[in-house]
């Protein structure tokens, strides 16, 4: 029986042996308990049937506990560094494959059409690193991929941005774009102790969970995400100002904007933060047609 890899004394050995050392700039944070492994892969609800990406494996501490429930994983992972370790802890499992390549670069879609086409279902699982978090959950979601959902570890920061409702402080152009195309759920907090290194922030796990069609109708996708990046410009300016501040061409268009708050019945005073994700696609598909966008 292999001994688990997520242990701080497996973990310690297998670093040993391949004299491997962090790289901060990959932001490489090590998971050496395999109760939050556990914990983690229960909630993405993994079965014989699930295709699984991973990003970043690492040593393959959570590859591992995937490939023990899942039909088949695929781990995209940057450092070149990595891949003879991977090769090594997961040499048990043959239902796994490591892809070395950025996945902010990949099609993401050939690989789920060439090593999923036997699933039912496919999940993201992952322990990302910090660094390049929001980028990549918005390239899975806006590519509009065939995913059921996404389950990973993140700063708690973002996690806690991503799940917000309107009003707190968390709030902002992230929290809608997010829940713009899933269900979003903080389902775990994490202590730094359960990392090498330890990390310097509180981590989370969050469960996005895909929407077959969006939160919201929106006339204007791009239009819509630009109307909520204008409207958290400055966070203490009202939605007025932030609209003729940061649209384009906002100033020339005053009375047009004025005109669109006052037909979506929403006062300009407000600031951005208050409004729901219904306010701002009403206020969208009225503004676009004013500024007449197609």
């Amino acid at each position: 029986m292999n001994k688990d890899i997520a242990t701080p004394v497996r973990t310690k050995e297998i670093l040993k042996k391949y004299g491997f050392f962090f790289k901060k700039s990959l932001g490489q944070n090590f998971l050496i308990d395999t109760n939050i492994l556990d914990r983690i892969v229960d909630h993405a609800e993994i079965t014989d049937e699930t295709g699984v990406i991973e990003i970043g494996p690492g040593i393959g501490a959570l590859t591992e506990q995937l490939a023990k429930r899942a039909k088949k994983v695929t781990a995209f992972e940057i450092d070149q560094r990595l891949l003879p370790i991977l090769n090594d802890t997961l040499s048990p499992y043959d239902n796994v494959t490591i892809i070395h390549q950025d996945v902010l670069k990949a099609d993401v879609r050939k690989v789920i059409e060439e090593n999923f086409a036997d699933c039912k279902e496919v999940m993201v699982v992952a322990n990302l690193p910090y660094y390049v978090t929001t980028p990549i959950i918005m390239k899975l979601l806006e590519e509009n991929l065939p995913l059921k959902g996404i389950v990973v570890m993140l700063q708690k920061e973002v996690a806690d941005r991503m799940a917000a409702v309107p009003s707190s402080k968390e709030y902002n152009s992230l929290s809608i774009a997010v829940q713009f195309y899933t269900e979003t759920k903080t389902v775990m907090v994490v202590p730094k102790t359960v990392f090498v290194p330890q990390p310097n922030v509180d981590s989370a796990v969050i469960k996005l969970t895909v929407r077959e069609t969006p939160a919201v109708s929106v006339e204007n996708d791009a239009f819509f995400f630009q109307l909520i990046r204008a409207s958290f410009g400055q966070r203490r300016k009202t939605l007025m100002n932030n609209l003729m501040n940061n649209l384009p061409d906002g100033k020339k268009h005053k009375s047009l904007i004025e005109e669109a708050l006052e037909t979506a019945d929403i006062d300009g005073k407000r600031r951005g933060e208050s409004l729901s994700i219904e306010e701002f696609a009403r206020l969208s598909n009225v503004l676009q047609k004013s500024l007449h966008l197609v």
